[in-house]
Formats: structure tokens, C-alpha cells, sequence
């Protein structure tokens, strides 16, 4: 079974414990094109499931927005509107394509972490400005 649902934690465990092998968390409402809704509630998903197969579906309207769920870790994004809806279908299609394969690829190369405060990569302490 490949259920399509919500991030919630406990279903997802539910779902598992039902004999599911993949679950299928919605990125936002279906057709929306909004996107990722909540980034937090996906990677807690990734975190407390990462041998699970995961994929979202539902709500991805652009490329970056798979390139994205793809970096959070998920390993596939099911996506419909976007495509059919889309001027040149045939190129949105391509577009999405290489944005799983970006994404899959900056996953895979370990994206850093979000941090709240600035933290410099080049060392400036005892180097002069100009």
C-alpha cells in the first residue's frame, strides 16, 4: 500500500504498523501549487522514518519545489498538475526532471544545515578589511 497522507508522526506509524511500505505525505493541498507547506513537519517525517521510502504528493507546482523535497532526503516526488497544466507540459516535464536529479544529487553531496545566526566559512579574525 502507498497511502497518501498527512506528516503527522503518529499516523505515519500507524500506517507502518498496518503493513504500508511507503508513505506518501502531502507537500500542500492538492492541484495548489504552493509547495512545501511545512518544511519542519517533511524533515521530521525523513528523521524519524529514514529507511522508509518516502515521497511526496500533492501540491508541487514548480521544479524548485521537487529539487527541494528532494534535498530534504525524500526519494521521489509524485507530481501531476504542474505538468498537465503547464504551457509546454513536455518541457515542465524535463524541467522536473533535472530538478529531482539536482536536488537528489545536493542530498546526497550533504546539504548544510539551516542555521538562525550567521556563521562565516572564511575565517576573518585577524584579517584586515578592505
Amino acid at each position: 500500500m502507498f497511502p497518501y497522507t498527512t506528516t503527522d508522526l503518529v499516523v505515519a506509524e500507524r500506517l507502518l504498523e498496518a503493513g504500508c511500505k511507503v508513505l506518501m505525505p502531502w507537500g500542500a493541498p492538492i492541484g495548489t501549487g504552493m509547495g512545501l507547506n511545512d518544511v519542519y513537519a517533511l524533515r521530521s517525517l525523513r528523521a524519524h522514518f529514514p529507511e522508509v521510502p518516502l515521497v511526496v504528493d500533492a501540491g508541487v507546482g514548480r521544479p524548485s519545489h521537487a529539487a527541494h523535497a528532494m534535498e530534504l532526503g525524500y526519494d521521489a516526488v509524485l507530481l501531476n498538475t504542474a505538468v498537465a497544466k503547464a504551457g509546454d507540459p513536455v518541457a515542465m516535464a524535463r524541467a522536473f526532471g533535472q530538478a529531482i536529479e539536482a536536488g537528489r544529487a545536493g542530498f546526497e553531496a550533504g546539504c548544510i544545515e539551516p542555521r538562525d545566526m550567521a556563521a562565516p566559512s572564511t575565517p576573518v579574525f585577524g584579517r584586515a578589511f578592505a
